[in-house]
């Protein structure tokens, strides 16, 4: 890992526009120790949304949004999430001519980090998207024990039967590698292979509230599990967590698309 993350440290706020305070993290390791290499069994992005977006106007009129972060998931890097806060933060004190500038700085800054084309979109507070919910079966009311507090992919139970299932639940929680806080996330997901108890895959996602992962590494380990206990075809793991610092982070990996669905939870 990075030691010039500012994730927590005590940190300086930054006054004005300043992209040196971005720092990244490279995806390459996190995914060898788990068994990913290239070519990507999975295409996918991860879906970032920034709700503190401020600015000034050329007159010094503040003006405030938020803003959605796409990032491939076939990046070389990922933006560690303080310093996009610290970033963000210095653009409040910066002169922009307008939302299309300050969008323009933004993309050509975050591509420059991650090593990939980004997209940023940048929205008035009328924009914000209506709340909704995974039109998928919930597990979260399954009469199941769980007594496990770590990662189990042992805990899968294959039924013997091909097929598809398409699931969520919104009690998944792991917790950040480097402060040890919970992050809290509901994780659908959707398949064609041999089916699992829906049970186990309850059991299995609780498992994981113990667990040291940054979102994306979490989920990514959660695709090479499903993907191994089914022998999955089609395989989609879609994850959205709750905002730190403002910002909600929603890794997207499958089999099928790239582009992940436009979802906003109602805890988010």
């Amino acid at each position: 890992m990075n030691d010039d993350l500012p994730l927590g440290r005590r940190t300086a706020f930054p006054g004005s526009y300043d992209p040196s305070v971005l720092r990244t993290v490279e995806r390459r390791a996190a995914r060898q120790a788990i068994g990913i290499g290239d070519p990507l069994p999975f295409l996918g992005e991860d879906v970032w949304n920034c709700y503190e977006l401020a600015w000034l106007t050329p007159a010094g009129l503040p003006r405030v949004g938020f803003m959605t972060l796409r990032v491939g998931a076939d990046s070389p890097r990922i933006v560690e999430s303080k310093s996009l806060k610290l970033y963000l933060g210095g653009l409040g004190g910066s002169r922009f001519q307008d939302s299309t500038a300050v969008r323009s700085a933004i993309e050509d800054d975050l591509a420059r980090q991650t090593g990939s084309a980004v997209e940023v979109i940048v929205r008035n507070l009328d924009d914000a998207q209506p709340f909704g919910d995974f039109a998928t079966f919930c597990l979260d009311d399954l009469p199941v024990s769980v007594d496990c507090g770590e990662r189990s992919p042992d805990l899968l139970a294959a039924t013997g039967n091909i097929g598809r299932d398409a699931i969520h639940t919104h009690l998944f929680r792991s917790v950040c590698p480097v402060t040890g806080q919970p992050d809290w996330g509901s994780v659908a997901i959707a398949y064609r292979g041999r089916l699992l108890d829906r049970a186990s895959v309850l059991r299995y996602l609780v498992s994981y509230r113990d667990t040291a992962d940054f979102h994306e590494v979490a989920i990514e380990r959660i695709f090479v599990d499903l993907q191994g206990a089914t022998d999955a075809t089609e395989l989609t793991v879609d994850a959205r967590f709750l905002r730190r610092g403002g910002i909600d982070i929603n890794p997207f990996r499958s089999t099928e698309r790239s582009r992940a669905p436009t979802v906003r939870l109602p805890r988010q």
